[in-house]
């Protein structure tokens, strides 16, 4: 079983203007509003890959049960935790020509600590040998900046695989309980380690401070750059292609899910690599937050190239 785990969930409302122009009033051209949530992100693009998920997290309020019945509907199965607050809407304006972005994201509902103690007994009930946990995005208000950690060392007590993606201080404690993988960003990787990440010396040396946490695969996400990728008996560099940019939400978690496919698939290093960037990169060139299935993903894998 693969479990997707998203704390503060958020609707994404996204708005399609001409340019973005402040001070003024900008009429939006297309409107589309999508399950958002990074761990959602990362079981729809699994979903279209063909395999099965659970997800889980909190949801809360009228945008909550909407989430839950748009996960639903993708045949993602879901066993939420309800709380009394309301999940967030996260609203993008997107440039029409250029590609160019604003987000905003709400802060998203204050968690109690009965909401909190609850979910984690939650995930120990669930927590099997064998099984894959992706841990993602941000932390509501109200829940502790280690919290990600504790629920790490309690799958990984159970002989199950825990993936982090997060920043910050989530991601910095996080790693501190050896999680299976982490996904950070170039931005995220420079936060926590402190070096300037521009080169492919840079890249390694970057990773290598994750490995020698204790952790197993490093994804260290370079947007358009693409994908370095390692362990502590490999490493390489995969290139996507260049394309043009439609979709600032959601290519990250496409990633995270195209490496999560392949892991479970039991594919080569290489492979695991080439995957996460195709789903990442096909993501990038849909509008809102879609995914595309196995076939088109597979298409692009063969074409990526690997240093």
């Amino acid at each position: 079983m693969i479990y997707t785990v998203t704390l503060n969930p958020g609707v994404d409302h996204t708005l399609t203007v001409p340019a973005i122009d402040f001070n003024q009033v900008l009429r939006a051209s297309k409107v589309q509003r999508d399950c958002g949530g990074k761990g959602f992100n990362v079981s729809r693009s699994l979903k279209l890959l063909g395999l099965d998920t659970t997800a889980l997290g909190f949801i809360g309020g009228d945008t909550g049960h909407w989430e839950e019945k748009a996960l639903q509907s993708f045949g993602i199965a879901t066993d939420f935790d309800v709380i009394k607050g309301d999940t967030r809407t996260c609203v993008v304006v997107i440039e029409a020509e250029s590609g160019k972005h604003v987000k905003v994201n709400e802060p998203g509902p204050i968690i109690s600590d009965v909401e909190m103690e609850r979910f984690s007994r939650h995930v120990r009930s669930l927590a099997r040998q064998g099984d894959y946990w992706a841990f993602c995005g941000s932390l509501p208000p109200g829940i502790p900046k280690d919290f990600y950690a504790r629920l790490i060392e309690i799958v990984q007590s159970k002989g199950a695989r825990a993936c982090l993606d997060a920043s910050q201080e989530a991601l910095r404690l996080g790693i501190q309980a050896k999680p299976f993988l982490v996904k950070p960003n170039r931005e995220e990787a420079v936060d926590i380690t402190g070096l300037l990440i521009r080169s492919d010396a840079d890249y390694q040396k970057a990773a290598l401070f994750f490995l020698n946490e204790g952790i197993n695969f490093v994804a260290l996400s370079l947007g358009a750059q693409g994908l370095y990728f390692c362990s502590t008996h490999n490493a390489v560099l995969v290139k996507p292609p260049e394309v043009v940019s439609r979709n600032p939400v959601g290519p990250g978690d496409a990633l995270l899910g195209g490496l999560l496919f392949a892991i479970c698939q039991g594919m080569p290093f290489v492979d695991i690599a080439r995957w996460g960037v195709a789903c990442g990169t096909m993501a990038v060139c849909m509008d809102g937050t879609n995914f595309r299935p196995y076939a088109d993903v597979k298409e692009m894998v063969d074409q990526l190239a690997v240093e």
